[in-house]
């Protein structure tokens, strides 16, 4: 399963800097493409807030 960030995202960009296939976009939160998601999890591992979780 995808993971997808949730409400709780401050807009930091460490989960973007961090995905190795750029499918993590800047937004007013930052959004994650489910369709190019590997699953690899280092969004969730490098995020302060826990934001990304599993969908």
């Amino acid at each position: 399963m995808a993971f997808k960030i949730t409400d709780a995202c401050i807009a930091c960009g460490a989960c973007a800097s961090d995905c190795p296939v750029d499918c993590i976009s800047e937004g007013e939160i930052y959004v994650i493409n489910a369709d190019e998601c590997i699953e690899c999890g280092n969004c969730a591992a490098n995020c302060p807030v826990d934001a990304p979780v599993q969908d």
